[in-house]
């Protein structure tokens, strides 16, 4: 007597959660199949059509692997390399550091900045508006008072450059570290000295100099020197100290005309 055809093909069930609960063969199980709706295969070992859609959907419901968004990536990496390029130096950090400091991957990394070169130059930018906007900030406390408002920036630069961890300017870091003036970081390092020069000379032409210059070229030069300072002496010590009195002295010279240009 010739057996079912049905009674020959072996069939797999699959639970919600995609996994084979049995693999069966007999009529009594493809009965079963058939009573609940489920088409069997007529491919051997192949599991029923409405059980391989449940298996994936299963897999497609498995939570995948999290995605940082992008805007929140770039940041990530951006205050990374603020804190390693400032405090250790651009050239000494590379981008594995970076990476593992912002907890993204380097895929992340260069999907944000085609470069370690443009990550410098979106670090310098931060930079620069930080920097600026702290000579602003020390302008504001005195408004109405350019002779004032210049001496504040040295006050202001005095206590910063005193406490413990200090690094001094970026920029100056940075053009250490760059001797290339071609280089894209020097033309940032020039772009931000030149933010500070047009500072100086507002403040020096509302103070009611008809030739700033000499004033503006002292000025610039003793911001550098504090700066060097910093590093050199060290955080706090005598000659940043000093610093708002050489300025005040420095002002008043400017002020009576006794600085002349070169």
């Amino acid at each position: 007597m010739a057996k079912s055809s049905t009674s020959s093909v072996p069939v797999e069930t699959v639970s919600p959660t995609g996994g084979a609960d049995a693999v069966n063969a007999g009529a009594d199980v493809a009965a079963t199949a058939a009573t609940a709706g489920e088409s069997v295969s007529a491919t051997p070992n192949a599991a029923p059509i409405t059980a391989r859609r449940r298996s994936a959907a299963s897999r497609a419901a498995k939570p995948g692997r999290h995605v940082t968004p992008a805007p929140i990536a770039q940041q990530h990496l951006l205050d990374a390399a603020v804190e390693l390029f400032h405090t250790e130096g651009v050239r000494a950090v590379g981008v594995d550091a970076v990476v593992k400091r912002a907890g993204v991957n380097k895929m992340s990394l260069y999907r944000q900045f085609a470069s370690k070169d443009d990550l410098i130059l979106a670090y310098l930018d931060h930079m620069q508006t930080a920097s600026l906007a702290r000579i602003d900030e020390s302008i504001a406390k005195r408004p109405g008072e350019p002779r004032a408002q210049m001496l504040q920036i040295f006050v202001d630069l005095a206590q910063r450059a005193s406490r413990p961890g200090y690094r001094g300017c970026p920029f100056v870091n940075v053009a250490a570290e760059f001797p290339d003036p071609d280089h894209a970081a020097r033309h940032s390092v020039v772009n931000y000295k030149a933010e500070v020069v047009k500072r100086f000379t507002a403040l020096v032409t509302a103070a009611g100099l008809d030739e700033p210059a000499p004033l503006v070229d002292a000025l610039s030069l003793i911001l550098e020197g504090a700066y060097a300072a910093s590093q050199t002496f060290g955080p706090g010590s005598a000659p940043l100290r000093i610093l708002p009195t050489v300025a005040r002295q420095i002002i008043d010279a400017g002020m009576a005309g006794a600085l002349t240009a070169a």
